[in-house]
């Protein structure tokens, strides 16, 4: 389970990663003005060619290849719970990197998210693992 979660710590990494670096290309592209195809077309255009969507897009990426291993592992029950810890991480980030305001309220939604996944967690540790059967007996009750 360590080496788990210690994948999914670095799946989190680069994919706040690529959130900062997705919104960092989509400031500097400018905001859509108006809903037109014209319009439409000149944003996927920017965006097509912003160093940091570019690679924004890479990391996420990543981040999904990491989740792919994962998922092949564990149960969906518990990974993709554990994922939204990456709402601590990306926050982090958003503050550090982006220097975005994170309010208090904010900061405790982000601690409800850990309460969770904590208890997820802690619900795999406290799981019955199934008993194995009695090897079978032969017709003369000798083993």
């Amino acid at each position: 389970m360590t080496k788990l979660l210690a994948i999914l710590l670095i799946g989190l990494v680069l994919e706040a990663v690529g959130v900062v670096f997705l919104s960092q290309g989509l400031h500097e592209i400018g905001e859509v003005k108006k809903i037109s195809a014209v319009e439409i077309g000149r944003i996927i255009g920017r965006g097509a060619c912003n160093r940091n969507i570019l690679l924004g897009v890479l990391f996420e990426s990543l981040f999904f290849g990491v989740l792919l291993y994962l998922l092949s592992q564990k149960d969906v029950s518990l990974i993709w719970p554990l994922t939204s810890l990456g709402f601590v991480i990306t926050a982090l980030a958003a503050r550090l990197v982006r220097h975005e305001e994170v309010s208090a309220l904010r900061w405790t939604g982000v601690a409800v998210i850990v309460i969770g996944a904590a208890l997820v967690a802690w619900s795999e540790q406290t799981k019955t693992k199934p008993v194995a059967p009695p090897p079978p007996q032969s017709a003369d009750g000798v083993k």
